[in-house]
């Protein structure tokens, strides 16, 4: 058992209840680390640290200072980045191909945002009373609460830190309590990087014991979260009682559109990846398949003889194409999904159980399931099932298939493949979605703004004006002196 401490102020430390949360490898279904189970105590200290360091060291320093520690911070990553990955396939399941990938990201982003460090600019304006100077100021709003699930801790987590130690905040990060040791990591090399003490903490435990502490609490400034939407509204409530700005990335229900013009093969790999990669544990998901209905049958054969030759196991093995779920409760969740589907009506022409070859009777594996059948308005056609789990709806016509795709509380995503330039270019605008991608599928990028419609949250992470959501703009009026000297 590997044992981890949170980080609070310049201390590595345990929970002050002295209790522990112990944690699953959801591969091998044994127990593996304990994490703190802190509690309000816990919180209240960290937030404390983070708005101490904000007054402190931290807010001596340049915005170009801040910028050289976050290249800092990135180039550990990229030299330490193997035990960043390790963790994430140990304690989440992660493929270790994707956890590589993912921490050659991860480091993109604190270097895209260590470049952005000292770009912030006020500006000088004009005023409309004569005799007087205008300009504006941009500065941090403060302490930072950054609350994030378990399928893919480190990018979700620096998504959010990165922008908000270039504009100058302080972090607070609580982790899920099923994957805690990445970050706790990452918050090592933090602190090897040489960012002040209190600059970047970790606090963790149970969000029912510990969330509304953070998300209430008089010192904190914003709230970063990303979640279900369940949870999502209730940081929502609670950290409007204090006025706090926040910024939610919610669930999704993304629709993926192949129209009968488009390159089959490559709408078939895009597909294929849009739901199955991650064992389908990613907000962006593209869980919807619309195709059109003259390929309709062919298309879906051919999508699921592929899908056959996948290979469930181990996700330490690079030829892995699929792994477990990463937790049990999300296991049993997403089996309960796959029940109600065929109660509805929807049939199962790929998969449709729990794998019980792969990992044994304990193993946490489903396999990769394809519904027909399906109708708008099942639930499994409506509900974020967060698994290996696609369902597949016909159309006809350009407008039906928007019609559709529209059809959710969700609008974090969408893709289509079509060879029609026409299409690509009218139809992106028609769906509501925050990202859409047009032949291809999951192509993102540190540079491009992420977030969603309707359900899938308020704001926008990466990008240039990610900076801008953590900063308070402050204008400033100078009448000069009309004495003489």
């Amino acid at each position: 058992m590997e044992t981890f401490k949170m980080r609070i102020g310049a201390d590595w430390c345990e929970a002050a209840s002295g209790e522990w949360i112990s944690t699953e490898n959801p591969y091998t279904g044994e127990e593996w680390a304990r994490i703190p189970r802190g509690g309000e105590a816990d919180a209240d200290a960290a937030v404390e640290a983070a708005h101490q360091a904000g007054q402190g060291e931290w807010k001596t320093l340049t915005a170009t200072q801040r910028g050289r520690l976050l290249y800092q911070f990135a180039r550990l990553i990229r030299e330490k980045g193997q035990r960043l990955a390790d963790l994430e396939v140990t304690d989440i399941g992660r493929r270790r191909k994707e956890a590589l990938g993912v921490v050659d990201h991860l480091a993109s982003y604190y270097e895209y945002y260590a470049g952005l460090a000292d770009k912030i600019e006020g500006s000088v304006t004009p005023f409309d009373k004569p005799g007087f100077l205008h300009y504006t100021v941009h500065e941090p709003m403060g302490v930072v609460v950054c609350i994030v699930p378990w399928n893919g801790p480190l990018l979700l987590a620096s998504m959010k830190i990165a922008p908000a130690l270039a504009a100058g905040c302080t972090v607070v990060v609580k982790p899920s309590e099923f994957a805690s040791a990445s970050i706790i990591h990452l918050a090592e090399l933090a602190e090897e990087a040489g960012f002040p003490p209190g600059v970047f903490n970790v606090v963790t435990g149970y969000g029912k014991e510990i969330g509304d502490t953070l998300t209430s609490h008089p010192l904190v400034r914003k709230v970063a979260f990303t979640g279900g939407h369940v949870g999502g509204r209730a940081v929502a409530q609670s950290a409007a009682q204090g006025f706090k700005h926040i910024t939610l990335e919610l669930g999704g229900k993304s629709p993926n559109i192949v129209f009968e013009d488009a390159d089959q093969d490559e709408a078939l790999a895009g597909v294929s990846m849009a739901i199955f990669n991650t064992s389908g544990q990613a907000c962006l998901a593209g869980s919807r398949l619309l195709v059109q209905r003259s390929i309709a049958d062919s298309f879906v054969e051919k999508l699921a003889d592929h899908m056959r030759k996948a290979k469930l196991g181990d996700p330490t093995d690079l030829d892995t194409d699929i792994g477990p779920i990463a937790t049990r409760p999300q296991f049993d969740s997403v089996l309960n999904h796959l029940r109600i589907a065929k109660k509805e009506g929807a049939t199962a022409v790929l998969g449709g159980d729990r794998d019980r070859l792969t990992g044994g009777e304990d193993g946490l594996f489903v396999e990769p399931t394809i519904f027909t059948n399906v109708t708008s308005d099942m639930r499994i056609a409506r509900e974020e099932v967060f698994g290996p789990v696609l369902v597949v709806i016909p159309f006809d016509t350009d407008e039906e298939a928007v019609q559709i795709a529209n059809d959710t509380s969700f609008g974090l995503a969408a893709g289509l493949w079509t060879s029609s330039l026409e299409r690509a270019l009218e139809i992106p605008r028609q769906l509501q979605a925050g990202t859409v991608w047009v032949n291809t599928y999951r192509t993102v990028s540190v540079m491009a703004p992420f977030g969603g419609f309707k359900d899938s949250g308020i704001g926008r992470e990466n990008g240039r004006a990610a900076v801008e959501d953590y900063l308070e703009t402050k204008s400033i009026v100078i009448r000069p002196s009309t004495s003489t000297v």
